[in-house]
């Protein structure tokens, strides 16, 4: 699991904490309402 105290990242360290859980990155994507991270989704 990701942590951090940076604001700026926070939300982006979430989504992939939900991806690490869900195992599935564009769930996770789409659940956080996420259309688009480079790199990521």
């Amino acid at each position: 699991m990701y942590q951090t105290n940076n604001p700026i990242i926070k939300h982006k360290v979430g989504l992939l904490n939900l991806a690490e859980e869900l195992n599935n990155v564009s769930k996770a994507c789409k659940i956080m309402g996420v259309l688009s991270l480079p790199g990521i989704c």
